[in-house]
């Protein structure tokens, strides 16, 4: 697999990628503050390519502007990550290219492969007591530091060293990229909504709510709008996911999103879904059990020519979430 981004593509080591590869990994600033020794000819970093590099999930960082490889990016299992949805990331570059912000644009791409592509629910990230750099990487990508071990080994390099573990959640790499969008700013709304009422009926909500979107790179990905119904309930008027999106956790992250955000003013979490056969059961497997029907539901001032005078439902069926 090949991935790409502005600057870059990311693909599988190649044994022709070794003189390329030994150009950086030779230098005794890359390698061992990362815990493997310094290359130390072609060859080596030929062996090294075939023993360790040409794996799956593994990819050379490469330059789009030269199309050499300038350093290494991957996701891996071991002991810190021994769960079929959970990863390690790790990565190194070239100095030259240090300073760039590379690191962090090869592993944002790399990052929404593992949650999106792969369906990875956690990816853990570790650095060695030292090692700055990695570690604003690491924050940059949103990844909360857990825990410190004092004598974390170091097999490549026979010693133990400091070791500073931090991880990345599905959720909360979902969470990074939720803003809140004022009436503004509605661009976002025509990629999501697939006919022009519901895009009237947000804009009613929007009145007296707030709308929160999935944005990634300028696309909007999810969306919902929340508003404030009085006694404590603050209700989901609308939750959207763009067709291209669907079926990756957006939803649900979304709602678990609102969730967390309402519960310091309001008491419950409320969705009205009409009389869909699919909304139900996806909100009760996200915590929501059913409260109140209302049979031959209206929805009335809908400001569309087809649903002039309002549009009668079978029923309309509420749920809530304690929060």
């Amino acid at each position: 697999m090949t991935l790409e981004t502005e600057q870059l593509i990311l693909r599988p080591w190649a044994e022709a990628d070794a003189e390329e590869c030994y150009r950086y990994a030779k230098d005794p600033l890359v390698g061992p503050i990362a815990g493997w020794p310094v290359h130390t000819s072609v060859d080596d970093s030929r062996q090294v390519i075939r023993d360790v590099l040409m794996v799956p999930e593994t990819y050379a960082i490469v330059l789009k502007k030269t199309g050499l490889p300038i350093g290494s990016i991957g996701l891996h299992h071991n002991d810190l990550a021994d769960k079929d949805d959970e990863a390690e990331l790790g990565y190194w570059l070239g100095v030259p290219y240090w300073g760039f912000g590379l690191v962090p644009e090869a592993a944002r791409e790399l990052l929404r492969h593992a949650f999106e592509d792969l369906k990875l629910a956690r990816v853990w990230c570790g650095h060695y007591d030292g090692n700055e750099k990695s570690k604003r990487v690491q924050e940059k990508l949103g990844f909360r530091y857990q825990w410190t071990t004092e004598d974390a080994p170091v097999p490549q390099m026979g010693e133990t060293r400091k070791g500073h573990v931090s991880l990345l959640t599905k959720d909360q790499w979902i969470w990074n990229r939720i803003v809140r969008v004022d009436n503004e700013k509605k661009r976002y709304l025509p990629l999501l909504l697939l006919a022009d009422e519901q895009e009237n009926m947000i804009d009613r909500y929007l009145e007296r709510g707030l709308l929160f979107v999935v944005e990634d790179n300028g696309i909007a990905k999810a969306e919902t709008v929340v508003t404030d119904e009085g006694d404590g309930i603050a209700e989901i008027k609308s939750l959207a996911v763009g067709p291209d999106f669907q079926g990756k956790g957006y939803g649900r992250s979304l709602i678990r999103f609102v969730a967390d955000r309402c519960k310091d003013s309001f008491s419950i979490l409320q969705v009205g879904t009409g009389d869909s056969p699919i909304t139900v059961p996806f909100y009760e497997s996200c915590g929501f059990v059913q409260h109140h029907v209302e049979k031959n539901f209206i929805l009335d001032n809908y400001d569309h020519p087809i649903f002039e005078g309002g549009r009668q439902l079978k029923d309309m069926v509420y749920l809530r979430m304690p929060l």
